[in-house]
């Protein structure tokens, strides 16, 4: 947010004053007929089509659209002007990102997620705890983890842990000991995108080259 903007925001008394967009302030072909419809909607006529009938006798030649659209603006309650909830992704984000690497602002609207969603906050606490034990080589806490996700209503999460605990003693020791498979796994990667583009993706025109080659 630029400073000018700040400066803006600060400034106005009214939400009206923010409204200085391209298209405010233009006339409208309804402007010298509004107290006309508002005098119609206090005396009781809500019918945005009777209106526009009447009205153009007067001179009118806008369109019924905007006598309509001015008749729902009034039918819409006033109401609190509320933030834009964050999206799942930008949560998301938030949750798999390391605390300290958040801004204050994430750091707020994160707390107010967690705070309206019981199954968001205890889903971050899960997350977070395991990238903990994750960057910290903390395997031997992985029972104690997986005991407190099964003690939460997180289907997601259930199964997750159902499929760490039938492989448990590698997944510990995973998360404990220096040596990692990326190496070897990279090597993997890379043989396979030298035989697609040897061969092509796996299909019948590739088996039927590899019969030929081994004939």
């Amino acid at each position: 947010m630029t400073s000018r903007t700040v400066e803006l925001l600060a400034d106005a008394a009214t939400p009206e004053d923010l409204l200085q967009g391209q298209w405010q302030g233009r006339p409208s072909k309804l402007d010298a007929f509004k107290p006309y419809l508002d005098d119609r909607w206090n005396q009781g006529c809500t019918n945005a089509w009777r209106v526009w009938e009447e009205i153009v006798p007067l001179g009118y030649q806008g369109s019924y659209q905007r006598v309509r659209a001015y008749f729902r603006e009034k039918r819409l309650p006033p109401g609190p002007v509320t933030a834009r909830p964050p999206s799942p992704r930008v949560v998301a984000g938030w949750i798999l990102c390391r605390p300290e690497t958040l801004t204050e602002t994430e750091h707020l609207r994160l707390k107010a997620v967690r705070v309206h969603c019981p199954e968001l906050d205890a889903l971050t606490g899960h997350v977070r705890s395991f990238g903990q034990m994750l960057t910290e080589r903390q395997g031997e806490r992985l029972p104690q983890w997986l005991d407190a996700v099964r003690q939460d209503d997180l289907p997601g999460l259930h199964t997750l842990a159902a499929g760490i605990d039938r492989d448990r003693d590698a997944v510990i020791a995973g998360l404990t000991l220096p040596w990692s498979s990326g190496a070897v796994e990279g090597h993997v990667n890379r043989i396979k995108m030298l035989k697609r583009q040897m061969f092509g993706r796996a299909g019948f025109h590739l088996l039927r080259k590899r019969v030929l080659l081994y004939s």
